[in-house]
């Protein structure tokens, strides 16, 4: 799941998640003010080649586009990766 902002969680690590699960991460999004998307990851976000995303579907009704919340999520990731460098 990717947040408007770049941050990122992971549902159904093993599997797909569930409808059920979905409809619940959605309900806890909006319950917080925030929206997302429901999203596919490719990729390591701690080593290699930065990560990319795929958008399945939005999730809270989000106000900006997705390819913002990519590049802010790949920032953070970047910033996060150098920040171990030192």
């Amino acid at each position: 799941m990717l947040g408007i902002d770049g941050r990122y969680v992971t549902l159904g690590r093993a599997s797909d998640p569930s409808e059920d699960e979905v409809r619940g991460a959605e309900d806890a999004l909006r319950a917080q003010g925030l929206a997302g998307w429901l999203a596919i990851m490719e990729g390591n976000p701690y080593v290699g080649v930065l990560p990319s995303l795929m958008e399945v579907r939005p999730l809270a009704s989000p106000s900006v586009p997705f390819a913002d919340a990519v590049a802010a999520c790949a920032h953070a990731i970047a910033a996060r990766r150098a920040e171990t460098l030192l």
